[in-house]
């Protein structure tokens, strides 16, 4: 339609209004070069009774387009990472949380209880314990092994969404960003600084308000680049690690071609941070 002159057609001409498909269709594929008076123009050549069932009509098939791009991008394979990895962090959380219930309910009843989720993973496994006790101790191993089941998904799947940025942050790490980031575009079009603090914004909404100093570093502390570094320097070593993932994620959006220089130019930067002298 954009080849043509707007007084002469509308994205709407030749469409059945009754085939909602065909009108979201229509509103899909087609642009105007110019505005032009639509609802008029839809009245004259019969497609809309008035003003108003046009804008109706109008509507209602642009809510069906969003719909369909909102289904989309959720089903996409970043977003699909996104809730793997926090229905693992949530699994972890939570299976903490009632191992420390476990724990001091069992410390209660006998002296040789243990503490976290390891000794409740053993007490699901006895006989002659309570059977109460055991049985939510049953339920914090489920959750931790759904967790270990997760993690093993997301280790497998990160790499297929983002090569790059799981071969230098690791899977786990690379799959965190992209969830906090709300998605990999999102990630992609984050500045290197945003990426350094994602996972610290309430220590940023405080230093903000000035009652805490700026914050170093987010999730991106569990990488091995900024916690091999002496704390000195640690911040020098999150923002060249941030760098580089920011450029990594952009690669992984934008072509999805595998990088493997990015791995040796942060190797070669944070090296050089880490040999530097420390007062």
């Amino acid at each position: 339609m954009s080849d043509e002159d707007p007084s002469d057609s509308g994205w709407f001409e030749g469409t059945d209004r009754e085939d909602a498909e065909a009108v979201a269709t229509a509103i899909r594929g087609e642009s105007a070069d110019a505005p032009f008076d639509w609802p008029t123009r839809a009245v004259e050549t019969g497609f809309a009774d008035d003003e108003n069932d046009y804008y109706s009509l109008l509507h209602g098939a642009t809510m069906r387009v969003t719909r369909e791009a909102i289904r989309e991008r959720e089903q996409s394979d970043d977003q699909q990472l996104k809730r793997t990895i926090r229905a693992m962090d949530d699994c972890q959380r939570v299976a903490n949380e009632l191992a420390e219930r476990v724990s001091e309910w069992a410390k209660s009843k006998r002296e040789d209880a243990g503490a976290g989720v390891e000794y409740t993973r053993q007490l699901a496994d006895e006989d002659d314990a309570d059977e109460s006790l055991v049985s939510l101790a049953c339920r914090v191993r489920d959750l931790d092994d759904e967790a270990a089941d997760l993690r093993r998904h997301v280790e497998r799947t990160a790499p297929e969404v983002a090569p790059n940025l799981s071969a230098l942050a690791g899977p786990v790490l690379a799959a965190r960003l992209v969830a906090l980031a709300g998605g990999l575009e999102a990630l992609a079009r984050k500045p290197a600084g945003t990426v350094q603090v994602l996972g610290a914004e309430e220590a940023l909404f405080a230093h903000l308000r000035g009652h805490a100093p700026s914050p170093k570093h987010g999730v991106i502390y569990a990488h091995e680049a900024v916690q091999g570094t002496h704390p000195e320097h640690r911040g020098s070593a999150a923002r060249a690690l941030a760098g580089k993932l920011t450029i990594a994620a952009r690669v992984d959006h934008y072509s999805g071609e595998r990088k493997p220089e990015l791995d040796a130019q942060l190797a070669e930067r944070i090296d050089r941070i880490q040999e530097r002298e420390v007062e």
